[in-house]
């Protein structure tokens, strides 16, 4: 890995479960997750049962969803927390890293859930975040502040099948 394997391009918390989000500069992630939102909170749609403190989504994947199912999420319609710049969520996954000061675990992939549609002015939003464009999910290891531009550095493996997580996840669902 590099120095750095990537940076935050922003930032996006809400207090409640379909509330809109909320872009900020800076947030103190802490034990269960950013301070102040639906997770950390308890307060989300999914609370008690998602496991999913952090959520994280490229860019990238949302360049992609503009261009090709022509929605613009600039205003956090995608509700991850943290959009990711050059570095492969995939690579996150299994994986400690350290965001400004910071150490989240890359848990596993965060599918689209049809709760978008209900909340947001897009039905089809849940399919534009399909295909691995909807993100990963971090567990936080080490709390501290994270910031729009902080560096995203992978640290060492977990040693975790973050495929064989989501599909239990999944099978309960079923």
């Amino acid at each position: 890995m590099s120095d750095h394997d990537g940076h935050v391009e922003g930032i996006w918390v809400t207090d409640e479960g379909s509330a809109p989000m909320e872009r900020r500069e800076q947030v103190r992630v802490v034990e269960g997750g950013i301070e102040g939102d639906r997770y950390q909170r308890g307060t989300g749609y999914y609370s008690g049962f998602d496991g999913c403190e952090v959520t994280l989504i490229a860019g990238e994947a949302i360049d992609t969803i503009e261009g090709r199912f022509g929605i613009d999420c600039s205003d956090g319609r995608h509700r991850r927390n943290v959009v990711t710049r050059d570095v492969s969520l995939a690579t996150l996954l299994e994986h400690r890293f350290r965001i400004g000061e910071a150490v989240l675990e890359g848990t596993r992939p965060r599918p689209p859930c049809f709760h978008l549609a209900d909340v947001g002015e897009d039905a089809d939003l849940p399919e534009a975040l399909g295909d691995d464009r909807g993100g990963i999910c971090a567990s936080v290891v080490d709390p501290g502040p994270i910031s729009v531009g902080d560096p995203i550095t992978v640290l060492d493996s977990t040693g975790v099948d973050a495929d064989a997580i989501a599909a239990s996840i999944r099978d309960r669902y079923e």
